[in-house]
């Protein structure tokens, strides 16, 4: 029941948050900008929409390649499609469930090709890492390449959701007292019961195992070109959307580098970035525009042309990897992509 329970509250909570950010976001708008906003994505053009969409493809079928490249030290041959499949659904099931499209991904590839849950949980966790980094180098040739721009955009940002930094260090304490009562309970139910202490040791050192094995990786080129590969994708099909619209297709690479990092943040803070990710796009758009309500409804209709077609395609490549994947282990497609 308590499962249950909070299963329910991770599912229906950011949901919940994701359907009032979209209530937000057409609420704020008046009828002249619902105008201008829907006339926008009547007259986009769909074939750019399409060669974005063809990119986000290429994405993903490079990730489930890249799989390969750290499952093999481990002594683990995977189908590709299989990788790509578990990748597919994961992140449908992120849609619903924050983060529990990882652990989603390592049960299904424990169910098509045998690899033990922790083994390929550890490669998530390190693919994650490197993500990060990646993200993090674009966020900051961002910030030093748009510095003025950064600036006035974050101030935008906080003004129109109202955030402060000034009152954060009461809020920022209480997160620092729980996390340490958290760490003393899970260091006393460690030394206090030896069964679950060995238990989680030997979980912990498979995950580690799967992070380490980046570095055992018989052809590091080979994932570092898939991991540049993909984040050039994302920025490149990101950029393309721009030309979809007459009004943005002469914005220059600022507005597209800022606007990649606002939508990064949407996605982090919400299910897939439901409501936030077209929200914060807009504002970026319209930054760039004159910061008039024609420009944040073209902004807007911008955002969620990038954030509808993106997930619709995710959720369709989602639910025919659910019905393609093999039902157990040793069963399935004989056609491998890995065989390179």
């Amino acid at each position: 029941m308590k499962r249950f329970l909070t299963t329910v509250i991770k599912t229906v909570v950011p949901l919940g948050l994701g359907i009032y950010l979209f209530w937000v976001f057409f609420a704020n708008m008046s009828q002249t900008a619902k105008a201008i906003f829907f006339k926008a994505i009547q007259e986009a053009n769909y074939g750019i929409i399409l060669i974005s969409l063809i990119g986000g493809f290429i994405a993903y079928l490079s990730r489930a390649y890249r799989w390969k490249y750290v499952l093999e030290p481990l002594g683990y041959q995977t189908k590709f499609w299989n990788r790509y499949h578990a990748i597919m659904i994961g992140y449908v099931v992120n849609l619903t469930i924050p983060r529990a499209g990882e652990a989603s991904r390592s049960a299904i590839l424990q169910r098509s090709d045998n690899v033990p849950f922790s083994v390929s949980f550890g490669t998530i966790i390190a693919e994650r890492a490197v993500d990060l980094v990646l993200l993090g180098t674009i966020a900051l040739v961002t910030a030093f390449t748009c510095a003025a721009d950064f600036e006035a955009i974050r101030d935008l940002i906080q003004q129109r959701f109202g955030v402060s930094t000034n009152n954060s260090s009461g809020f920022g304490n209480l997160v620092w007292i729980a996390l340490t009562f958290l760490l003393l309970l899970v260091v006393f139910i460690l030394y206090k019961y030896p069964t679950i202490r060995v238990k989680v040791f030997a979980f912990l050192q498979s995950i580690l195992s799967g992070v380490l094995s980046i570095f055992k990786s018989k052809n590091p080129s080979g994932y570092i070109f898939h991991s540049l590969l993909i984040w050039v994708l994302y920025v490149g099909m990101f950029w393309v959307t721009f030309f979809a619209l007459k009004q943005t297709s002469a914005l220059p690479i600022s507005a597209v580098l800022l606007g990649f990092i606002a939508g990064s943040v949407g996605v982090m803070f919400t299910n897939g970035g439901m409501g936030l990710y077209p929200l914060l796009i807009g504002l970026v758009i319209s930054y760039y525009l004159g910061q008039t309500e024609e420009s944040l409804a073209l902004g807007n209709a911008l955002g969620m042309l990038i954030w509808c077609t993106q997930t619709f395609l995710m959720i369709i490549l989602g639910l025919i990897s659910l019905a393609l994947l093999p039902k157990k282990h040793g069963h399935g497609q004989t056609s491998d992509l890995s065989n390179e």
